[in-house]
C-alpha cells in the first residue's frame, strides 16, 4: 500500500484540488442529506444563521486570528517534521493565487462546518461532532502535534458554534484559519 505523501506526489495540483473539492461536495451533500433526515426539512437550520456583525467579528475572525498565530507559533518552536502533513497542503496552496486560496477556504468552510455544526453537534452534541471533525482530517492521525492541533481547533470552533448558535461565525472562524494558513503556505519561502 503507497504512503499519503508517495499519492500526493503522483497528483497534479490540478488533480489534488479537484479530489478536495469533490471530497468537499460530498460533505455537504452528507450535511443536506443528514440535515432532511434528521431535521425534515431546512427550516430547523434558520436561527442558526443569523448576520450578527460584532458577534461574528468577535466569535469568528479574532478567533479565527488567535488559531492562526498558534499555529505560526507551533511551527516556529516544534521542527518540520512535527508539521509535516505528506506535502498535501504545501500542494494544495504553494503556487495558488490569493482568489483560489478563499475559494478552497469558503467550501471547506462551508461543507465542514454545516455538516460538523450545523448537523452533527446540533444532533449528537458538541463533543462527538469535534472528535468526527477530527477523525474527518485523517492524515492526521498518525502525527501527534498534527492531531493535538486539529482536535483544538474542533473544540475550540464547537465551543464558539455552542456560545453563539450561530452558524456563520463558526463558518468564518473556520474560513479565517484555512485562507491565512493557506497564505501563509503560498508565501513561505
Amino acid at each position: 500500500m503507497q504512503k499519503q505523501s508517495e499519492i500526493i506526489k503522483q497528483l497534479t495540483d490540478k488533480e489534488l484540488v479537484k479530489q478536495l473539492v469533490i471530497s468537499q461536495m460530498l460533505l455537504l451533500l452528507l450535511a443536506i442529506i443528514l440535515s432532511l433526515f434528521f431535521f425534515g426539512d431546512f427550516s430547523d437550520w434558520a436561527h442558526y444563521f443569523r448576520l450578527d456583525g460584532p458577534g461574528i467579528i468577535y466569535y469568528g475572525v479574532l478567533p479565527g486570528l488567535i488559531i492562526v498565530i498558534l499555529d505560526i507559533l507551533f511551527v516556529i518552536i516544534f521542527p518540520e517534521k512535527y508539521y509535516d502533513d505528506g506535502g498535501i497542503n504545501d500542494k494544495i496552496f504553494r503556487k495558488r493565487p490569493l482568489i483560489q486560496i478563499a475559494g478552497i477556504a469558503l467550501i471547506t468552510a462551508i461543507s465542514e462546518e454545516l455538516l460538523f455544526r450545523g448537523v452533527l453537534q446540533t444532533t449528537f452534541g458538541y463533543v462527538v461532532a469535534s472528535i468526527f471533525f477530527a477523525v474527518v482530517h485523517i492524515r492526521y492521525l498518525k502525527k501527534p502535534l498534527l492531531l493535538i492541533s486539529v482536535l483544538f481547533v474542533s473544540f475550540y470552533i464547537g465551543y464558539i458554534f455552542l456560545l453563539t448558535e450561530n452558524l456563520y461565525t463558526t463558518i468564518t472562524a473556520h474560513f479565517v484559519v484555512d485562507f491565512l494558513l493557506g497564505a501563509v503556505i503560498r508565501f513561505k519561502k
